[in-house]
């Protein structure tokens, strides 16, 4: 095992998915078994109390990996030597509010998380912002770190969107998600989002386009299917959600967090998967927007790549093209705040 332990930073550690999040992470989920950690809890001061709560728990659980736990509410205490800083707490998006204000004011938070992270964190810190608008938020903060980290040390999470297509996928195939490999999630995390499964196969290199197709009685009900029922719901599955259960999504955020931290950090081993990372001009998305793409991770320090050459139809393209304009519009209107 590892003497040195890794520094964990969880921003928003009194709320839910904060909450959801530090227990596995101190159970080796997130970095494996023989991976210590040191967790870092950042709250506002409201959510202090919250916080030093879940504190107690994780010394109560006596976890064999966990080395200290620290609550603070001063960003540059818990960013200091950070290896790994997940950005979940973010300002929700309130009724009447509109999404101009919504950029703004979650500028006011991340432009200041990504400026501490600049000042104090581990000089291979990786980033990943949960915190929605998850890819502009994400943009913020790196614009905010430079030039001490660099951009590609942040990405965002649409992990949670690419599992929510696999369970789809998965119940109407009635085959387990890990049968399923090769979605990808295409764009912003929002509803102009594209889950694409035109390069998705099952274990045999089949084709899940094929195996719709048989499924749901040919191609053209497959195709209506994606368009009418698939695309929809994987993008308003956080709607559909809060609609149910009176709020948002806590524990499958939390997992897709794990998840997106884990690959990135121990390697991807079942081919594509989605990650929002800072694009580099692929697939003619402008360069600096932080955009979902396919990627894959060696897990050899080098974080996630993206998987160039993919085709697109007609149809494809105009959807992922709906959504980097989306992102395009978030960028110049935070540009317009002078945060970028």
């Amino acid at each position: 095992m590892a003497s040195e332990p890794t520094t964990v930073t969880i921003t928003g550690g009194g709320g839910q998915i904060g909450y959801a999040l530090m227990f596995r992470i101190a159970a080796g989920d997130m970095l494996g078994p023989d991976r210590p950690v040191r967790l870092r809890l950042l709250e506002i001061p409201q959510g202090m109390r919250a916080a030093e709560g879940a504190a107690l728990e994780l010394q109560d659980c006596a976890f064999p990996l966990l080395r200290e736990v620290d609550v603070t509410d001063d960003p540059l205490t818990a960013f200091n030597g950070t290896r790994i800083a997940m950005l979940v707490g973010a300002r929700p998006r309130a009724a009447g509010m509109e999404r101009g204000d919504l950029l703004a004011a979650n500028a006011g938070i991340f432009g200041p998380q990504g400026k501490a992270i600049g000042a104090v964190a581990d000089g291979d810190v990786r980033v990943v912002v949960v915190g929605n608008p998850a890819n502009t938020n994400a943009l913020v903060a790196a614009a905010s770190a430079a030039p001490d980290i660099p951009a590609d040390r942040f990405s965002a999470l649409t992990r949670l969107d690419h599992n929510r297509a696999v369970g789809q996928l998965a119940e109407v195939l009635d085959v387990t998600p890990d049968e399923i490999a090769d979605v990808v999630i295409w764009g912003n995390h929002s509803a102009t989002q594209f889950p694409d499964v035109s390069h998705a196969i099952l274990p045999d290199a089949s084709s899940i386009l094929d195996a719709l197709a048989e499924r749901l009685g040919g191609e053209a009900a497959a195709a209506a299917w994606l368009d009418d029922v698939f695309i929809p719901r994987v993008a308003g599955r956080g709607a559909e959600i809060i609609e149910v259960r009176g709020s948002s999504s806590v524990a499958s955020a939390a997992n897709a967090a794990i998840d997106h931290v884990r690959d990135e950090q121990l390697g991807s081993h079942r081919g594509m998967t989605s990650a929002a990372v800072v694009s580099r001009g692929e697939y003619g998305v402008p360069e600096g927007l932080v955009c979902s793409f396919p990627v894959t991770s060696r897990g050899d320090g080098h974080g996630y790549r993206v998987i160039e050459g993919l085709r697109f139809d007609d149809r494809a393209r105009a959807r992922f093209s709906a959504s980097v304009d989306e992102l395009v519009a978030e960028r110049d209107a935070v540009r317009a705040l002078g945060v970028l």
